[in-house]
């Protein structure tokens, strides 16, 4: 693993603080920047360099990671970087946002002397504090080639794909199952404890047995305890995944019945207060219409 690179990072949120403690962790230098403030502050005593700006971020940086909400932020941190470009800086998109929303990034930053690549991540915010995310990379190879040995510094596996865009192709795949996946074992729990089965032994049974799965592992706890926080991916931010998905989907042609089946559930527990809470609180929802009382 590679060690000593400084690293900007714009967006300090769930996924991108603890990216920047595990930099630092890996011996690292991190400049980073949120539009909040208080992130920022936040992590001073982790070591990160709070900066004003993205770009006062990547200036000097070996690589800058992006890891952002939303369309409009991503535009906001390019629009910044164009002001004050950084030719030959490579610049690792990590979020999940439209193709042609990156593509246009991509060329905007491009024409400018930089090189995007898109790198969406596959993994909860608890698995980015355990370094247990995969990364999904696209876009010029022997770019990719030398932000790898970063990426080994919070990621537990990174993949190349090939051409750019292809990293999100491959999200919006995981992303489609987390979605479902995560419905499902909300839905087996409530079955579950209606039925008068202990929630802890729930957990154990099947999470030894065939149907188990990576989301019943990692938020079944949740789910059983009907506890939702602190959030590893909020509700609103898989409900803006989703909708990404959806309208890929339909583009192409693709129908996708189990997606959506489960996105009236994530409209119900954000209406019902759910939105910045753990995606676990879809058990809310179906707990609610099961009868059981919800903790919230």
């Amino acid at each position: 693993m590679m060690t000593g690179a400084r690293i900007g990072i714009v967006g300090l949120g769930i996924m991108g603080g603890a990216i920047a403690r595990n930099l630092i962790a890996a011996g690292h230098t991190v400049s980073g920047y949120d539009t909040d403030p208080g992130k920022v502050a936040g992590l001073a005593a982790d070591g990160v360099i709070g900066c004003g700006s993205a770009a006062e971020a990547a200036r000097g940086a070996d690589l800058l990671l992006t890891s952002l909400p939303t369309v409009e932020a991503l535009e906001a941190t390019v629009a910044n970087l164009v002001a004050s470009p950084q030719p030959g800086l490579v610049i690792a998109e990590l979020s999940t946002m439209p193709i042609g929303v990156k593509q246009t990034t991509h060329d905007r930053l491009q024409a400018a002397g930089m090189t995007l690549l898109d790198c969406p991540l596959s993994g909860t915010g608890a698995q980015a504090v355990t370094r247990d995310l995969a990364l999904y990379g696209s876009g010029d190879e022997a770019a990719f080639g030398r932000a790898r040995p970063v990426f080994d510094g919070f990621a537990r596996v990174s993949h190349y794909l090939g051409a750019f865009g292809n990293g999100s192709r491959m999200k919006f795949v995981a992303n489609l199952l987390v979605a479902v996946h995560n419905v499902a074992a909300a839905e087996a729990i409530v079955l579950g404890i209606k039925a008068g089965l202990d929630p802890e032994r729930i957990l154990d049974v099947i999470g030894s047995g065939a149907g188990t799965s990576r989301i019943f592992e990692l938020r079944g706890p949740m789910m059983a305890k009907g506890v939702y926080t602190p959030p590893t991916a909020t509700m609103h931010v898989l409900q803006k995944d989703s909708a990404i998905i959806a309208e890929f989907a339909r583009a192409l042609g693709v129908d996708t019945p189990m997606l959506t089946a489960a996105a009236p559930l994530y409209d119900e527990a954000e209406a019902q207060g759910y939105a910045e809470e753990d995606v676990a609180a879809v058990h809310a929802v179906l707990a609610r219409r099961a009868g059981l009382a919800p903790k919230k």
